[in-house]
């Protein structure tokens, strides 16, 4: 097994986060060009954010198949090939001319992106220590939310100067190269012991996971902030772009940097819990989340940019306790709990385009906010159920 701070467990987590950064840049590559998109194609703003939507749900889906086949097949070949179709779909999409075309290989781009995500908290739990999983899982989930930031700054960067499908390009390229560096940096696995592919297990498992509320309030609780708080990214997009900021597409990317506290949120949240239980920290992680979508109605670019700011830390925090709590309470086919945790968080994201709309007609961004608040007053109630879970659970164990 391979040991915390060691030579090995640095290449391993090294190359899963570099992984986990080439994943989250061509998911999010799109959602600073959502504006452009809508002007160039004469969409909506609904229909514009189709072109994330479509590859979140694709995305979420897939984790349902890669999960159960990495059991039975192994962990580093899948997540090389699909890696390597990401690669293959992102140059494809800078050849397209429509956006029917695009929404078609952005869905297909999706089943690839799934491989990663699905299999490497599950290589992790094979080869790594306790101790080191869960010093590598905090630093795994920052490089997700760097990963969204580096696509974000550089599909608007480029697409500014050079037009979107440039920007495809661009992050195809780069993407070649960060595929190369995880091939020889991840070693093999060696503690991996396969399992037969059996469909009747595998839905025998999934619907243990789900009959488990101590999980399935951990599932909701991902899939609603995920659900808010990625379309309220791509809602304030059209807010920034229009008057009175009239945001280009290059300074509506650079917005994505306040992600950067959500990173800081996910390396040192294994240390929150030294302090706090993890429901305790999901609840602050929520509270985070409503006073930052608070600060956004005030109607000055700085105080929007503190508002997601203050989401970011919230959300990372919130998403980075939760993941730990399901690996930790699932009492069998740890990698199919993982698997379905996903799924509820990339559904959640790929419907909350559709669940914010009406807000969105009803209110424009004053609208987002209160649905936004909605959902995160049911994911906080989440939260204060699984403490007092918690606490009834520790009572138990005194009184034996």
């Amino acid at each position: 097994m391979i040991e915390a701070n060691t030579r090995a467990f640095r290449a391993a987590t090294l190359a899963l986060c570099l992984g986990s950064a080439m994943i989250f840049a061509n998911l999010h590559v799109v959602q600073s060009l959502l504006p452009t998109f809508a002007q160039q194609f004469q969409l909506t703003e609904l229909e514009a954010s189709w072109s994330l939507t479509i590859t979140i749900l694709t995305l979420g889906l897939s984790l349902l198949v890669y999960g159960p086949l990495s059991d039975a097949i192994g962990r580093k070949p899948i997540m090389v090939v699909t890696m390597a179709g990401a690669v293959l779909t992102t140059l494809a999409l800078s050849q397209v001319e429509s956006y029917t075309s695009l929404l078609v290989l952005r869905g297909l781009q999706g089943l690839f992106l799934g491989g990663l995500p699905a299999i490497a908290i599950a290589y992790m739990g094979d080869e790594f220590t306790r101790k080191a999983v869960v010093l590598a899982v905090g630093v795994y989930i920052s490089a997700n939310s760097l990963g969204g930031v580096t696509g974000r700054i550089l599909g608007g960067f480029v697409g500014e100067h050079f037009g979107w499908a440039a920007a495809f390009g661009a992050m195809g390229v780069l993407s070649a190269v960060l595929l190369a560096v995880f091939v020889w940096l991840l070693p093999k696995s060696q503690n991996f012991h396969p399992k037969p592919l059996n469909p009747v297990h595998i839905a025998r498992d999934m619907g243990g996971h789900l009959r488990n509320p101590v999980l399935l309030a951990a599932f909701l609780i991902a899939g609603g902030n995920f659900m808010i708080f990625l379309n309220q990214y791509s809602y304030i997009t059209f807010v920034l772009a229009a008057e009175p900021y009239h945001l280009s597409p290059h300074a509506l990317g650079l917005l994505f940097l306040t992600y950067l506290s959500g990173t800081l949120a996910a390396a040192l949240s294994g240390r929150v819990t030294q302090y706090f239980s993890a429901p305790v920290g999901m609840g602050l992680g929520i509270v985070l989340l409503m006073g930052g979508t608070l600060l956004t109605l005030i109607p000055h670019l700085y105080a929007i940019v503190w508002g997601f700011m203050v989401s970011s830390l919230g959300f990372f925090l919130t998403h980075s306790l939760a993941s730990s709590w399901v690996s930790h309470h699932a009492l069998q086919a740890r990698a199919s709990a993982s698997s379905l945790y996903l799924v509820f968080y990339y559904m959640g994201a790929s419907v909350g385009g559709f669940v914010l709309a009406p807000f969105w007609a009803w209110e424009g961004w004053l609208g987002v906010v209160v649905g936004s608040l909605l959902v995160y007053g049911l994911t906080l109630g989440g939260s204060v159920w699984l403490y007092r879970w918690q606490v009834r659970a520790e009572s138990r164990k005194v009184w034996v």
